[in-house]
């Protein structure tokens, strides 16, 4: 036995056990002790004393947290605040971008050109086929419009994913592709932009990209006003990305309903678009455009161009055709801008209504020798008859009557150099030569007396007639009316500029000679039975782009005033290199302006002239 096991034996042998008597004792001993401790009465045991120095250590304990702890908060809120409110603001706010329609974009009498809805995209993915292709291609071509099979195989080998076959998908569609259950096949819902009208009203909608911007006509000149208030939205969420509701604008999910409305009326549009369409194709034409403005106030009833494009696959059409010509291509307006010249000389005091000038067929400026377009002369005309032949040689001499000076000034008074300010993209300001070269040579005075040697937008032409309708006041052509809500009610109009360019004496009689261009002279195509009607032709050679004119190219033009009583519409039909040997503004443009003047009295309720 080791030394160490040898003493705890020994220790244990010494230890006293306790016996059965003892034990019994101890027990009774501290039952008694408990008993008689319940039994005390209150207030005879004293509790013993808490020593001091463990009260001063519990208070100066907490002294000590309270001053830590208000050092801390003085440090969160004050010394660090604004870099812990950035970096909450930055946890927990949230940019919330929700889908917010475009405004729709309406006529004058309500119809939709252009809104937002859910569109259905079907895309593939041949990579992820797990069916022939030749079968995927079989189940789909029965529920797509106009694609056979094999078409669709054509699609399948153009890359390995991501190929868009359909767009505009019904619902119906949709629902029967989705039950086809095709591995790589792909539906994508998305709203996008819809315009109902197709190409009838394109080169003044235009259209919005897949980024649902505006890139031509009204979509692009009116971006901001089409982008309706709400656009982001900053809102707080919790630690697990919840919004918070308190932090959430009661009116998130609200809207205004306000839309654009046009002047435009569709009817018009529908119909000016026929009659220009038929004449293109009767002359194999290269283009065309139709514009009808109400002088009163310069609104724009209807702008046509041809050819155009359906701004719904604007993706399948050429890129020139994105661009309205009527505001941003420049032509020599010819014999059109006669009756403007005539109301200068007019006003300027060199002739009177009566006034006799002698046409001989031909006359010499600058050694430059010009004549009619019938190569003959008409003797002694008055002013009227001047309008009705259409004769150069005569205008010659009329403008020859003012000073270069006096004349170039009266131009620029009619602000041919600057736009009219319409409220379409691209437009471009006319061009009229310096008055340094107008006025050191006589042929430029020649030349603009019979609407060539400068150029304007077929625009800027119709806002000069306008000018002559409505008693001389030059007005801005625009096409947006305003904001309206879904009741009509108008809650935003622009406004657009005013100013007296012409005496309202002298348009009046302009108005009037035009109106024998129509009964007696080269506008007798136009005649509608019954209504009183002004006009004049035009057939402009067309200027090079390196100066000079195009040989065998010609622009041939009819600009129309009505009802000659009181003067309110100007129709404007030009037509763009018609091909053939009888191609004139009376043959080739005039024909459109009466079925369009036809359209304008049964739409606008014109009554017939009293007189005629």
């Amino acid at each position: 036995m080791s030394r160490s096991n040898f003493k705890r034996s020994v220790s244990r042998a010494k230890r006293p056990q306790p016996t059965t008597k003892n034990k019994l004792f101890a027990e009774k001993s501290v039952a008694s002790t408990r008993v008689s401790r319940r039994s005390a009465p209150p207030g005879k045991l004293k509790p013993s004393p808490l020593p001091k120095w463990r009260l001063i250590l519990v208070w100066a304990v907490m002294v000590v947290g309270m001053i830590g702890l208000g050092w801390k908060l003085y440090q969160l809120q004050i010394v660090q605040g604004k870099e812990l409110q950035e970096k909450a603001r930055s946890q927990q706010a949230v940019n919330l971008r929700p889908y917010i329609p475009r405004r729709s974009i309406i006529d004058g009498e309500g119809h939709v050109l252009a809104t937002d809805r859910l569109e259905h995209i079907l895309y593939v993915h041949p990579v992820q086929f797990k069916q022939p292709p030749e079968a995927i291609a079989a189940a789909l071509s029965p529920i797509l419009d106009n694609q056979t099979p094999q078409d669709l195989m054509e699609r399948f080998k153009q890359r390995k994913t991501g190929i868009p076959i359909a767009r505009n998908l019904t619902e119906g569609q949709a629902d029967r592709i989705k039950q086809l259950r095709l591995d790589g096949v792909e539906l994508n819902e998305t709203y996008a932009r819809f315009y109902p009208q197709k190409e009838i009203a394109s080169e003044i909608i235009g259209y919005v990209d897949s980024d649902r911007r505006g890139q031509a006509g009204v979509e692009l000149s009116q971006e901001k006003l089409l982008e309706r208030d709400l656009l982001s939205l900053y809102v707080r969420r919790t630690a697990l990305g919840e919004i918070i509701p308190a932090f959430l604008p009661e009116d998130v999910l609200k809207s205004n309903d306000l839309q654009i409305q046009l002047t435009l009326d569709l009817r018009l549009q529908r119909a000016a678009r026929l009659a220009l369409q038929q004449q293109l194709k009767k002359f194999n034409a290269k283009r065309g455009a139709v514009i009808v403005m109400d002088a009163t106030d310069g609104s724009l009833l209807s702008l046509v161009c041809e050819p155009t494009f359906d701004p719904n696959e604007y993706y399948k059409s050429r890129v020139e055709l994105f661009k309205n010509w009527t505001v941003s291509d420049l032509y020599e307006p010819g014999s059109t801008f006669k009756p403007i010249n005539i109301a200068l000389a007019l006003e300027a005091g060199v002739i009177q209504p009566n006034t006799v000038v002698f046409d001989s067929g031909a006359v010499t400026v600058d050694g430059w020798n010009i004549f009619n377009a019938t190569k003959t002369g008409n003797g002694a005309i008055n002013i009227a008859e001047v309008l009705q032949t259409s004769s150069n040689v005569a205008m010659v001499h009329i403008m020859r009557r003012l000073s270069r000076k006096d004349y170039y000034q009266r131009l620029q008074k009619l602000e041919l150099n600057q736009r009219t300010e319409i409220d379409l993209p691209g437009e471009v300001a006319g061009h009229l030569k310096s008055e340094e070269i107008f006025t050191e040579r006589g042929i430029e005075l020649a030349t603009t007396s019979f609407g060539q040697g400068f150029s304007l937008t077929p625009v800027k032409l119709v806002q000069l007639h306008g000018a002559l309708a409505n008693g001389g006041k030059l007005v801005t052509p625009h096409l947006v009316r305003g904001l309206v809500d879904v009741k009509g009610t108008l809650h935003w109009q622009p406004k657009h500029k005013v100013k007296q360019i012409i005496d309202p004496q002298v348009s009046k009689q302009v108005v009037e000679m035009m109106e024998t261009v129509v009964t007696d002279g080269s506008g007798k195509s136009s005649i509608i039975p019954q209504y009183r009607i002004g006009g004049k032709t035009g057939t402009a050679q067309k200027a090079g782009p390196r100066g000079g004119y195009l040989p065998n190219a010609k622009i041939t033009s009819f600009v129309a005033i009505l009802p000659i009583e009181s003067p309110r519409y100007v129709v404007l039909a030009v037509v763009d290199e018609p091909q053939g040997g009888n191609t004139f503004g009376s043959t080739v443009a005039a024909p459109i302006a009466k079925q369009v003047i036809e359209a304008l009295i049964s739409l606008k309720g014109i009554p017939p002239s009293k007189t005629q």
